[in-house]
């Protein structure tokens, strides 16, 4: 539980983020894996989200538009490549604002002693690529979508 750790390493294309919840296994992969729950967690604390699409299921697609404040539309979306209940999803995404940057995100969660430990590691196209999440503070975008899941966790 606390704070979300980040595995960046200069050279590499992948992004890896951990954080323990004090929920079981389950219980996080349906607030993962729920259309309803999503819109309580996904995404910066200053952002609304909106499920356009969810069908978790392997080649189901997903579809989440972040609003801020003034309107302004940022939508994300992918493919779920494997859905394996309740330890593991993998799927693709990508900012619409920049296509061709696909990457392929593995989400495992490890229950022990009532804990969950969640494991999302999104692979970029390059490294390039990847840098491109960190300048555009991915990192805290990610840590703040992990504080509103704890929370909401917390109501379950």
């Amino acid at each position: 539980m606390g704070d979300t750790e980040f595995v960046i390493e200069p050279g590499r294309q992948d992004i890896v983020m951990i954080r323990a919840f004090d929920a079981p296994r389950d219980v996080v992969f349906r607030a993962v894996t729920d259309p309803e729950l999503i819109p309580r967690w996904w995404g910066p604390h200053w952002l609304d989200t909106r499920v356009e699409a969810m069908e978790v299921r392997p080649g189901g697609r997903w579809r989440f538009v972040n609003i801020d404040a003034s309107g302004r539309e940022y939508a994300f979306s992918g493919v779920y490549h494997a859905v394996l209940r309740p330890e593991r999803l993998v799927r693709t995404w990508e900012y619409e604002g920049a296509p061709a940057e696909v990457a392929l995100e593995t989400v495992t969660l490890e229950e022990s002693g009532g804990l969950t430990r969640y494991v999302a590691q999104s692979v970029h196209p390059s490294v390039e690529a990847r840098d491109a999440i960190v300048r555009a503070d991915g990192a805290k975008g990610g840590a703040q979508s992990m504080d509103r899941l704890a929370e909401v966790l917390k109501g379950r």
